[in-house]
């Protein structure tokens, strides 16, 4: 991969210093207020804000440090939180959450999702309605332009990201501009036998990517979909398996077609044609360059795969500050077959664009545009 800077928090004013000093407190204080936790859960909750603010990074004290040690902890235990790879520390923040909550036990909250609230409002919101009422319209239109609007409702989904609304809850949510589009490379690659989709948010984000992934296996231009969500909760809106039955199931209690699409993927998955996969490394603080063998032979073994959103995007290429004109290519020439990426800017990194786009984006925004969560992007590497 292309030599370029790791991304870090050091710097006062950046958008990861942000997220660790502001969003991470935020989300402290939300989960908190979510469930009824006892003294012992309280406290160790702002015992991880006070030192994830002002302390250095510690050992979990568990089995899983060995893990850690092979993802990375064994250089990075006792510096500060921002000075170490800012993927790491973000995802070690929320391994050390769950830790907090007990969510890995053993006691009365183990396995519970400190984060399930929050998604289940997503999908009871007004704003769901609304949007599963649309495809009754959707429906009437040919059907390219069905999978179209489909392809960028899945794309655009990524702005009800729950982590950027904590951070940023005056954020613009017009539809700017797509800064890279590839769809029709996209499209030109199918059909194929096995399409994988990495997904990335639960509630309003997942939901799109289902009804996508819907139209492409009912109408023949994906014979076989396998959804890779996270193993555990990861991050404040990651899918995991019950997110995904939430999600089935609110399709399939709706009205009109997106209770037809409900029960589709409903069957689909009791028949196989869609299936949910979990890794370990879906939870690990590493690009995915850096994957596990068994992971690769899946990846390899499907015709296409999508990566979903902003962080799977940090993922996919590295979480650099590379040149913006860097090509997408070159980044993930690694990668064991074809692949995407369907991502709303909302972090740093960013890779594959014209110099004209950059230019005009710079011009216009300085360096918000990277973060600011209005500009979406479709890349492919066939």
């Amino acid at each position: 991969m292309p030599d370029a800077p790791v991304i870090l928090a050091d710097e006062p004013g950046s958008f990861p210093h942000g997220v660790l000093s502001a969003r991470h407190p935020a989300l402290i204080r939300a989960v908190q207020d979510a469930f009824p936790y006892g003294p012992g859960r309280r406290r160790a909750l702002d015992e991880l804000l006070t030192g994830a603010t002002e302390g250095l990074i510690e050992p979990l004290g568990t089995e899983d440090d060995e893990q850690w040690a092979r993802w990375g902890s064994g250089e990075y235990l006792g510096r500060s939180w921002f000075e170490v790879p800012f993927l790491w520390s973000e995802s070690y923040f929320y391994r050390r959450l769950l830790q907090a909550v007990g969510y890995f036990g053993p006691g009365g909250w183990q396995g519970i999702d400190p984060f399930r609230p929050f998604k289940l409002a997503e999908l009871d919101a007004p704003e769901t309605d609304e949007e599963l009422a649309a495809l009754d319209r959707l429906g009437e239109q040919p059907l390219d332009e069905q999978a179209q609007a489909l392809l960028h409702g899945s794309l655009w989904g990524n702005r009800a990201d729950l982590g950027f609304r904590l951070s940023a809850p005056g954020a613009p949510t017009a539809v700017t501009r797509l800064v890279a589009d590839d769809s029709e490379l996209l499209w030109s690659l199918l059909p194929v036998d096995t399409l994988c989709l990495v997904a990335d948010n639960a509630g309003r984000e997942l939901i799109p990517d289902l009804l996508l992934l819907d139209h492409l296996l009912r109408h023949g231009r994906v014979r076989r979909a396998l959804l890779h969500v996270k193993v555990h909760p990861y991050y404040i809106s990651d899918a995991t398996t019950a997110d995904v039955v939430d999600a089935v199931r609110r399709l399939a209690g709706a009205k009109g077609a997106a209770a037809g699409a409900g029960e589709r993927l409903w069957t689909a998955m009791a028949e196989g044609w869609l299936e949910v996969r979990t890794h370990p490394f879906s939870c690990a603080p590493l690009p995915y360059a850096d994957m596990p063998e068994d992971l690769r032979a899946e990846f390899d073994a499907a015709d296409l795969t999508i990566f979903k959103g902003d962080l799977n995007y940090r993922r996919l290429v590295g979480d650099r500050l590379y040149p913006p004109t860097t090509p997408f290519e070159d980044v993930t020439a690694w990668f064991p077959g074809p692949v995407a990426a369907l991502r709303t800017l909302k972090s740093d990194v960013i890779v594959g664009l014209e110099p004209d786009t950059e230019a005009a984006l710079v011009a216009a925004e300085e360096q918000r545009w990277r973060t600011s969560g209005a500009h979406a992007l479709i890349q492919v590497r066939p």
